[in-house]
């Protein structure tokens, strides 16, 4: 049994790639944007695809146990595998908004300046979640303490009150790809750059800011 599922980067349109996967692969892919999610400290690109696929598995995985004899140990098994998926979709979903109500001003700012060919940050409900969430911030906002200040006080500007993610922050990973050339940068300033190699398996520890594009592309896996 196998998924279709979109490949990342590309719209839904008609023309576009697909990729066929099994489902432990379709789980694979859950649990590896799961992992990034977790460890960066920014909000990653939307993985919808593979969110609506694994939900459309469990919904499959859940027909195939109705049928199945409940005395059988297979249906046991079967049951704690989907609850440990579910528990790993909650948990990706869960990071997700945590970020999203995080950092919500410099989301929805990027959202903004986003070229329309690069692939969002944001699923459509999440867009509109932090959308609502942002508002209803600067309301309550307005009605709790601006609207008592002097007129001259009164201008709320979220982007700068609001912390912007750290992408100095320090990150383990996993290299899947090897990668030549990496440009990390210096400690201090009287330091000078220098590049590095990342060798297939071998795990860093390393600014998050170097190694974005590779989580990005799928080279390397934060852990």
């Amino acid at each position: 049994m196998t998924e279709e599922l979109d490949s990342p980067g590309q719209d839904s349109d008609v023309g576009s790639e697909e990729v066929v996967l099994t489902p432990a692969e379709l789980i694979g892919r859950l649990e590896q944007a799961w992992m990034n999610e977790k460890f960066a400290p920014e909000l990653l690109e939307s993985k919808s695809e593979i969110v609506e696929c694994v939900m459309e598995q469990l919904e499959h995985m859940e027909e195939n146990l109705r049928r199945a004899k409940r005395e059988d140990l297979k249906v046991s098994i079967h049951r704690m595998e989907m609850e440990r998926i579910r528990y790993v979709l909650s948990s990706y979903l869960r990071c997700r908004l945590m970020k999203i109500e995080k950092f919500f001003p410099h989301v929805l700012e990027k959202e903004k300046a986003r070229p329309a060919e690069e692939p969002s940050c944001l699923s459509p409900e999440e867009f509109a979640f932090a959308r609502e969430y942002m508002a209803h911030t600067e309301t309550h906002l307005k009605n709790v303490a601006l609207k008592h200040m002097p007129p001259n006080l009164q201008k709320l500007d979220l982007l700068r009150a609001v912390p912007k993610p750290d992408l100095d922050t320090y990150v383990f990973l996993r290299v899947k790809e090897r990668q030549e050339n990496i440009l990390v940068e210096p400690e201090a300033d009287e330091q000078r750059d220098y590049v590095i190699d990342l060798e297939e398996g071998s795990q860093h520890l390393i600014r998050y800011k170097t190694i974005a594009p590779l989580v990005a592309s799928g080279a390397v896996q934060l852990i």
